[in-house]
């Protein structure tokens, strides 16, 4: 985290948000439920260290909706400045699988999969849990696999634009998440669809994961969401909105 923090200020970041994750569907190497406590202490030693670069607490809540009781206590642990909430893993064929796998999995549907997880997807949004911001909208497009037909958003509209309605309607906040400087989750066509759909603020993650990658891909993000027709707020900080 003190890492990050020093990229952030070499390129020039007013502030930087951790949103570690919380996950509790286990299924592959590297998911964890978070040590809220102990992730608390660490983001007011950053504070105290970085005294010239706002530091923001948050939390990637995975499949709340799934985990009530473990989500709830999180939440409680602590003031978090920002809460996201996403889907990683779905039932296929009655076995838990995380989007990156599908494309290991053989003889998986993979469109049928994609439209799984965002039922999925739909099911947390349209559900009572307490976040604010809607994270990787289109995850599963990161593993599309090598060799197949392009990924298309118009193959699943009816299921993204079910997603982004019930997001608007809940107040929600859809991010674009740049994937390291990769991919736009979502891309153009969809944060349209979500302006369209009512969406009123959009916001940015690099979903670093290491810090030389924090804030990858932000100047194509921030160009992509202005050509949607959202616009930045006065302060750097705030939620880009319509």
């Amino acid at each position: 985290m003190e890492r990050s923090c020093e990229r952030a200020l070499e390129v020039g970041l007013p502030a930087i948000a951790f949103t570690e994750h919380a996950d509790w569907a286990i299924v592959h190497e590297g998911q964890h439920p978070v040590d809220i406590e102990g992730y608390l202490d660490a983001v007011e030693r950053c504070r105290a260290r970085f005294k010239s670069l706002r530091i923001l607490s948050g939390v990637e809540l995975g499949e709340p909706h799934r985990f009530r009781r473990e989500t709830a206590e999180v939440l409680a642990a602590g003031p978090l400045d920002q809460v996201l909430g996403s889907v990683h893993s779905v039932r296929i064929g009655g076995e838990l699988v995380d989007a990156s796998q599908f494309r290991r999995r053989p003889g998986i549907d993979f469109t049928e999969a994609v439209r799984e997880y965002l039922r999925e997807t739909l099911a947390m949004v349209e559900s009572d849990q307490a976040f604010e911001t809607l994270a990787h909208l289109d995850y599963p497009k990161r593993y599309w696999p090598e060799g197949a037909a392009p990924y298309r958003e118009e193959d699943f509209q009816g299921e993204i634009r079910a997603v982004l309605a019930a997001a608007a309607r809940t107040g929600r906040v859809l991010e674009v998440n740049t994937t390291r400087g990769h991919v736009l989750c979502p891309d153009l066509k969809v944060v349209r669809w979500w302006r369209e759909a009512g969406g009123q603020a959009v916001s940015f993650g690099s979903d670093a994961h290491q810090p030389d990658k924090v804030a990858e891909g932000f100047t194509i993000a921030t160009q992509m969401v202005q050509s949607a027709g959202f616009k930045p707020a006065r302060d750097p900080m705030d939620l880009w909105r319509r």
